[in-house]
């Protein structure tokens, strides 16, 4: 007998790394490279650019009942960032957005720390990466749970240095890199530069510090519960790279082949 699943709320699976691209780094694309006059110009970039975070924040909401404190994030992002151009404001402001948005996810991830659902867990120690509840099941045993969220909490403070580190670069590279007025196509110009330099002078030691902060996780993990990392990762992850076990026909038919050719 089929039980009708009308009305009930599909799960929802933690993606961080699409929550940046659909509410912060599409929308950014879009107002460096779309304001100028010959493009969409100042006003309709910006609406373009507001709708990715606004449609993103709004689906997230109405399908899984989720509050997406990125695209909320985004959202204020661009509204400042399109603002400052439309406005065209004094571009020290850029700096200050640009060195704000970080610190505040920085800010975040420490008082996350004092919440039930702290964002290392969410980002980096969660059920679509890690088998969370073969690992806690393991500390409960050795009695070494209140060491590993110990450990949890000081990858917390790593995690918030790297967007310490992200906002003082941001306010160094915005003073550096933009001069112009804002509103104006070279002030366009420079905001693009200044995001193809942010990648290598930002993007990767930050994903350096988030690939060692993992590692730190991981390395815990492993001295704390004996697992290798194949026995604690996520069970669809393993489906993924386990070879698929022949069914018993198609077992049979290949014995067959094996005899006729022997």
């Amino acid at each position: 007998m089929n039980t009708s699943k009308t009305g009930t709320v599909p799960d929802h699976k933690p993606r961080p790394w699409i929550d940046l691209l659909v509410s912060i780094v599409i929308p950014s694309v879009i107002l460096m490279k779309l304001s100028g006059s010959d493009s969409l110009g100042s006003v309709y970039a910006l609406v373009v650019a507001l709708a990715f975070p606004i449609g993103w924040g709004l689906f997230e909401l109405v399908r899984y009942r989720k509050k997406n404190f990125i695209a909320l994030l985004g959202l204020i992002s661009v509204t400042l960032t399109g603002g400052i151009g439309l406005l065209e404001l004094n571009p020290q402001w850029l700096a200050v957005k640009e060195a704000a948005v970080p610190a505040i996810i920085g800010l975040a991830v420490l008082i996350s720390t004092r919440t039930r659902y702290p964002l290392v867990r969410t980002l980096l120690y969660n059920p679509s990466v890690l088998d969370v509840d073969k690992i806690h099941h393991r500390l409960l045993a050795e009695g070494t749970v209140e060491v590993f969220e110990a450990r949890l909490q000081k990858a917390s403070y790593y995690f918030a240095g790297t967007f310490l580190f992200s906002s003082i670069m941001n306010y160094v590279l915005a003073r550096w890199i933009v001069t112009s007025p804002a509103g104006t196509e070279a002030f366009n110009e420079e905001l693009g530069r200044m995001t193809l330099v942010s990648y290598p002078m930002i993007a990767i030691p930050s994903m350096v510090m988030m690939m060692l902060i993992f590692w730190y996780l991981w390395r815990s993990i492993r001295r704390l519960t004996g697992y290798t990392l194949e026995e604690v990762m996520a069970p669809h992850l393993l489906e993924k790279e386990s070879p698929k076990a022949p069914t018993s026909g198609e077992a049979s038919d290949r014995g067959a082949k094996d005899w006729n050719e022997s």
